[in-house]
């Protein structure tokens, strides 16, 4: 099976922005976890068996390149993918472009783990995630 991969697309308004009309670096972020939320559902972690089984993706890490400006209006692209399993944490990535551009605005990783709520405790990944993606990352 192919790794997820997950592609979102935004519009760049009023509230993302700075008075010069340049995007925030939270606001980035904010585009980024809806993609990352989209990509999670992929995996089998959608919102409404994360509430049931109570067990969540948690950033644990984000590393991110601001490369160019992503401006009021823009229309952009965020693509996310699954690049690598370890025992108890997974890494992310992220490229997000003006649409219609290949040139990327930023690049992002994020590391996240499996946490079980309410306790708090890390668990290790699902057992099926080795299985159906080791091969391809």
């Amino acid at each position: 099976m192919s790794k997820p991969e997950m592609t979102t697309h935004e519009e760049v308004m009023f509230f993302d922005t700075d008075c010069g009309g340049v995007v925030h670096n939270i606001a980035y972020l904010r585009m980024i976890e809806t993609c990352r939320t989209r990509l999670a559902a992929s995996m089998g972690m959608d919102l409404a068996s994360m509430a049931e089984t109570q067990l969540f993706p948690v950033v644990v890490r984000t590393e991110i390149d601001y490369r160019r400006p992503a401006k009021l209006g823009d229309h952009l692209v965020i693509h996310g993918s699954l690049a690598s399993l370890e025992r108890a944490r997974f890494w992310v990535e992220f490229t997000m472009c003006r649409e219609g551009e290949t040139q990327p605005l930023i690049t992002c990783r994020q590391a996240l783990a499996c946490v079980q709520m309410p306790a708090g405790r890390p668990q290790r990944l699902p057992r099926e995630w080795a299985e159906q993606w080791s091969s391809e990352l």
